[in-house]
């Protein structure tokens, strides 16, 4: 049995994590719980007291919860739907479809070469010598990916499922724009760290500070994105560039779907970029210099020894960043708002070229106010985001004993 010194030490326990379990509850785990309830009702802005309505009828002095009857909206009260889960397929649309599944997997194959690409350089880099070069490697895999897209009708497949409703269509822009950035802002980033990182620079310090800015500036997110959206109008400083020093004459970047899509992504690049680079500077000034020079001194290039020391070393630190990363940008909703408000306009109810998740979600909870379409709609986000987190957790797993 536990005697009074074993309760007095759990008493004592409790009473130091109590206030964060507390916290926990109220602002973390009730949330979650209160939005999966009314994913499944019909609540809006005429329906916000359940069954006030009735009950303020049955009173002379008509009121519930101190809310007047005159209060109540003008329709009925919020209800679990028939079925409950109208509002997920309202959401999903025409996507648990034979022909949906199809095309995503026409999508899903068009990516298996380059799947198959990887691992292939990883049973390779497993042996003394190597019949291939990685690169190659890599080349065959993107050429196979062109052919099977080309083959599959990529464009087809793409255009099919995004129309089969709504929410299937925000999601595959969101996660487009999210291939696009990631890669890009990585490349940007170590191509920096790399320059600011060599002995060759003269000031170094100076350029480390300039560079830095932007990440700096990003609590000034919106009113940044609004001097990008001015770059890029039609009558905006890009175009005049071009006007004065070539005679160009530029298109409505914001106006046309690519352009507007690249035209966020620059910006939103500029934003993010130093994160990413000021961890690769820092895991690039932790290697040990002896290992290069041991690399030289055995005849390594420049690119030998950044293919097989620089990568395989900053592999630890890149990895669980490039998941932040991704996720940032998966939630992405200043820069896209302010440049684009998530246009151009594919139609009249449906979601502009550049209306990502959040900016979707923003637009149907502050515009139309279907707070139970959007319960559903953050029950599957945060479904699809703990699925991410998972699996970005078994990645960075990986590479844990590179430091051992």
């Amino acid at each position: 049995m536990i005697g009074w010194s074993g309760r007095r030490k759990t008493l004592t326990i409790l009473a130091f994590i109590g206030p964060m379990l507390l916290g926990l509850l109220i602002f973390n785990v009730y949330p979650i719980i209160f939005t999966a309830y009314i994913s499944l009702t019909n609540r809006n802005q005429f329906h916000p007291f359940p069954d006030c309505t009735q009950i303020a009828s049955r009173l002379i002095e008509p009121t519930c919860w101190g809310v007047t009857k005159a209060q109540t909206g003008l329709g009925a009260p919020f209800k679990v739907l028939e079925p409950f889960y109208a509002n997920y397929t309202d959401l999903l649309g025409q996507f648990f479809t034979g022909s949906s599944f199809l095309n995503l997997l026409r999508i899903i194959a068009c990516v298996v070469p380059l799947i198959v690409a990887a691992q292939v350089n990883k049973r390779l880099d497993r042996r003394l010598a190597r019949p291939i070069s990685s690169g190659a490697v890599w080349l065959i895999g993107v050429a196979s990916m062109v052919a099977v897209a080309l083959a599959l009708n990529l464009g087809g497949a793409y255009k099919t499922l995004i129309g089969t409703g709504d929410f299937i269509g925000v999601i595959v822009q969101t996660v487009l724009f999210v291939i696009l950035r990631v890669p890009i802002t990585l490349v940007v980033s170590m191509t920096l760290a790399m320059l600011l990182n060599s002995t060759y620079l003269k000031g170094r310090a100076f350029f480390r500070v300039m560079v830095f800015i932007p990440w700096a500036a990003s609590s000034l997110a919106i009113l940044i994105a609004l001097i990008w959206q001015f770059f890029f109008r039609e009558q905006g400083t890009i175009n005049q560039l071009l006007s004065a020093i070539f005679g160009i004459k530029g298109p409505a970047y914001l106006a046309q779907n690519w352009w507007a899509l690249f035209a966020i992504l620059i910006a939103d690049i500029w934003f993010s970029y130093p994160f990413l680079m000021t961890i690769i500077l820092g895991a690039l000034q932790s290697i040990p210099v002896d290992q290069y020079e041991a690399a030289e001194i055995d005849g390594a290039t420049s690119w030998q020894q950044f293919a097989h020391i620089t990568l395989p070393l900053l592999r630890p630190a890149i990895m669980p960043a490039i998941v932040l990363t991704s996720i940032s940008a998966f939630q992405m909703f200043g820069t896209a708002y302010a440049m684009t408000a998530g246009g151009p306009t594919k139609g009249a109810g449906m979601p502009g070229f550049t209306e990502f998740v959040m900016v979707y979600a923003y637009k149907q909870i502050f515009q139309t106010q279907a707070y139970g379409r959007m319960g559903a709609f953050a029950v599957i986000i945060f479904i699809l985001l703990f699925a991410a987190t998972l699996y970005s957790l078994r990645m960075t797993r990986i590479t844990k004993g590179a430091y051992e």
